[in-house]
């Protein structure tokens, strides 16, 4: 489906307050993309990080990790706010993650659950990245199965082009050399079908249709919601890629 930039950056930055105390899964992956990452290297030059965001994953990587240089991306401004907080010295690009331009090339380039927003991800992994990563660079990201949010994709049609397991592998393999891949689920309860809504705006990830639901629409999501899936269940399905040029 066709992603519209302006509504994910307003939703985001609608969210960021209370993403932190939502983000559980978000929080898991970024610890464990620092966990298997310190296992191959520890000790970077220059470190690129795209979709900062809160700083989750800046925080574990800075406790863990050892760099000469930072640079960090988000699509929205506010994200300096956070990261003023855990970093010094760094260089901060506002915009999409797909037209960043730079003449600096880059030993490390690490994301947490933000990869499932490109417009292409091919491209993104085997042309853009690999072009900014120095030879025998490494990338290291988070990102969504096909699995993902598959209670949400049942009820509304509504999703993300997520990709599997095997075709994000097989992507990188035709350029990376593959040190570490895993794919997990994470299961989230919830008390009403309300909770789930407010958990997708909490974390921002209610970007999905600009069209602002009716009470009709609530109370029909609800409803299918309590039906097809009584112990109120949403699915995450986490994927972590660790790969060197």
């Amino acid at each position: 489906m066709q992603i519209d930039a302006k509504t994910v950056k307003k939703h985001f930055e609608k969210s960021m307050p209370s993403y932190d105390q939502n983000a559980v899964v978000q929080q898991i992956s970024a610890e464990k993309i620092v966990e298997k990452l310190v296992n191959i290297r520890k000790s970077f030059s220059d470190v690129l990080e795209l979709g900062s965001g809160t700083g989750l994953l800046t925080k574990e990587f800075c406790a863990k990790c050892t760099f000469s240089s930072f640079s960090a991306n988000d699509l929205t401004e506010r994200s300096k706010f956070y990261l003023d907080k855990i970093l010094n010295d760094y260089q901060f690009f506002c915009g999409n993650a797909e037209k960043i331009k730079t003449n600096r090339t880059f030993d490390l380039i690490i994301s947490n659950a933000m990869f499932q927003w490109f417009s292409d991800i091919k491209s993104e992994l085997n042309n853009h990245l690999y072009s900014m990563l120095k030879d025998k660079g490494i990338l290291a990201f988070s990102t969504f199965s096909s699995d993902n949010f598959k209670e949400l994709r049942n009820i509304t049609g509504l999703s993300l082009e997520y990709k599997s397991f095997d075709e994000i592998k097989q992507m990188l393999s035709e350029k990376y050399i593959v040190l570490y891949a895993e794919n997990f689920d994470y299961t989230m309860n919830f008390t009403t079908p309300l909770e789930v809504l407010a958990h997708m705006k909490h974390t921002g990830v209610n970007s999905l249709s600009v069209r602002k639901w009716t009470f009709s629409d609530v109370k029909d999501f609800c409803d299918k919601y309590k039906q097809l899936y009584p112990e109120l269940t949403l699915t995450y399905s986490p994927m972590i890629f660790i790969v060197q040029k």
